[in-house]
């Protein structure tokens, strides 16, 4: 299916973060739009990947950049205790060559056979994808205290930027909000193929902020996390009403993602 445009219009709250500490206010700016969209990762259930050459690599083709030192040590202890059944590639990614390689200076996961040494092929006893989500299951613990940083944010997107107020005083910005094409620059343009405004991804049973409560709490704290969820219960109210209303239905494209209404109007149709 075609995915749906990148500039759309969205409905955005803005808060004060309840955890700022005194003179250093931060506020969080939340999409709405995307955050009570019904996208959900269909990783080895529909999802076609980044690039067609590689449809079962899914977005791990290149490779996990790592945000900083921290998010490498913290990876790199996992990386450690990771065994054999849990890890396809282990050998070679304790060898000569490592699990890690230098683009541009940066420092990311090695790509092995087209594709991230972490990631377990289809035919793999002990599991297809993501090998510290195998381990994580294994564990019984969230997927994202053992992923690289980048791997379990996408596709929801956190930026900083300083706000200068007319009286000249300034805030700091976190905004939350989807992680499109162009979160990775411009290559972007170029993948294959997308899952944020795909509709074939938008067929999760729970909103977004519901299904990835964990990874939102880490992002930005469980203050603001319940802030938000508040915030996001009352826009599903909204769209409730809108619905429902006469006329409503013009409304819907500020208020629901339009690949959540193009994946209930598939729905519809199939019905």
């Amino acid at each position: 299916m075609p995915e749906t445009p990148l500039d759309i219009a969205r409905t955005w709250v803005e808060f004060v973060d309840p955890a700022s500490a005194p003179g250093e206010q931060q506020v969080f700016r939340c999409d709405l739009t995307w955050l009570t969209s019904s996208w959900t990762c269909i990783f080895g259930q529909g999802c076609q990947g980044i690039y067609a050459d590689a449809p079962d690599a899914g977005c791990c083709t290149l490779g996990a950049h790592f945000t900083e030192k921290s998010d490498y040590r913290r990876v790199k202890a996992v990386v450690g205790e990771l065994s054999p059944e849990v890890w396809e590639k282990r050998a070679q990614g304790l060898g000569k060559k490592g699990w890690t390689e230098l683009e541009d200076g940066a420092r990311k996961t090695r790509v092995v056979d087209g594709a991230c040494i972490f990631l377990n092929s289809r035919d793999f006893p002990g599991g297809y994808g993501c090998a510290f989500h195998h381990e994580a299951a294994r564990r019984g613990v969230p997927f994202h205290t053992l992923k690289p940083e980048v791997c379990w944010q996408l596709p929801t997107r956190r930026t900083y930027r300083t706000v200068e107020r007319p009286d000249g005083t300034s805030y700091l910005e976190a905004s939350i909000g989807e992680y499109d094409r162009r979160g990775w620059g411009e290559g972007g343009h170029d993948l294959d193929w997308y899952c944020s405004a795909n509709s074939e991804a938008h067929v999760g049973t729970q909103p977004v902020f519901r299904s990835n409560e964990g990874e939102l709490r880490e992002l930005m704290g469980d203050a603001a996390y319940e802030v938000l969820a508040e915030r996001c219960e009352a826009h599903l109210e909204t769209v409730a009403a809108a619905r429902t209303t006469a006329g409503g239905r013009r409304l819907l494209p500020l208020l629901v993602h339009p690949a959540t209404l193009l994946a209930e109007q598939e729905s519809a149709a199939r019905a």
